[in-house]
């Protein structure tokens, strides 16, 4: 059993949460994930590490409720636990491995909003340790919604929008004025939740036309953690790939954009369907329209 030793609300739909789990906190990396499963009939839920301490053998993980085993998972309090939290699961971001020093001379940036600012501080991070600069460009509705930028402004530059169309602005921001012809090569990091690969997109469609690298951090519906189920398939550079094996970071000007979002609408209905029956039990038995119970 994996301790829960922190259990807080952030705002009126995302909760954050400290987990004792010694030997994960001892090998994850930035980018990297766990799974985690409530109970024995529970579901095996892959959440993006958000922050990791291997002396006090803890890991930190954030969500947001989108089905009914993340809405069980709200109902925790300090001193519950995690049947199983498994990990870390993934590769590493590709600057972990690369040499510091020649690390140094790039600008990184890293843009997210919404749950994908999550896992920004554990890259951020790492890179300030090593005497690495980084800009970090997070998106928020308002100050609610800003749950990272202390940690963040504590090992980066950032620029944090409080708008209800703030990736807009981070567009106009983010890249025009960010790149700079004949400076040191550019790299940048785009964090989203699953439910936003349109923002993704098209972050990666702008970057592209000033040949700016851009690294797409996936987070589609994983099953296994493995690679077993097939569920996290992409398509990068006309290639099969699995999110949890081979990713969760791609070159996001080589993923099949179009398709990784048609394959996140088909687990829409069923997610729903079981949220709405775990919120209102068997008093629920379509007909609302909604959840696809009456089909």
């Amino acid at each position: 059993m994996y301790k829960i030793l922190k259990a807080e609300k952030l705002n009126e739909i995302v909760y954050l949460m400290e987990v004792e789990a010694p030997m994960v906190a001892k090998h994850c990396e930035p980018g990297q994930f766990i799974i985690v499963k409530l109970d024995d009939a529970g579901e095996r839920i892959p959440l993006t590490i958000c922050d990791y301490d291997r002396e006090a053998g803890t890991v930190t993980i954030v969500f947001q409720p989108i089905g009914a085993s993340t809405e069980k998972f709200t109902k925790l309090q300090a001193g519950d636990a995690f049947e199983d939290f498994v990990g870390p699961l993934g590769c590493p971001s590709e600057f972990v491995h690369e040499d510091i020093e020649e690390l140094k001379k790039e600008k990184i940036l890293f843009v997210a909003g919404g749950v994908g600012t999550a896992p920004v501080y554990p890259q951020v991070k790492w890179l300030h340790e090593h005497g690495i600069e980084a800009d970090v460009i997070v998106g928020a509705k308002d100050k609610r919604f800003d749950y990272s930028g202390k940690r963040n402004g504590s090992c980066s530059r950032q620029f944090i929008y409080y708008h209800r169309r703030w990736f807009l602005r981070t567009q106009r921001y983010g890249y025009k004025g960010y790149r700079r012809p004949g400076s040191r090569r550019e790299e940048i990091y785009t964090l989203c939740c699953y439910r936003t690969y349109d923002y993704d997109e098209f972050c990666c469609l702008t970057t592209k036309k000033y040949e700016i690298p851009t690294i797409v951090s996936m987070n589609p519906i994983m099953v296994d953690g493995t690679g077993m189920c097939g569920a996290c398939r992409v398509i990068v550079g006309g290639e099969v790939k699995f999110a949890c094996v081979d990713g969760p970071e791609f070159d996001g000007h080589l993923i099949d954009w179009d398709l990784a979002m048609k394959r996140q609408q088909m687990y829409k209905t069923e997610e729903g369907r079981a949220l709405l029956k775990e919120r209102e039990g068997d008093t629920h038995h379509g007909g609302c329209g909604n959840c696809g119970g009456d089909e």
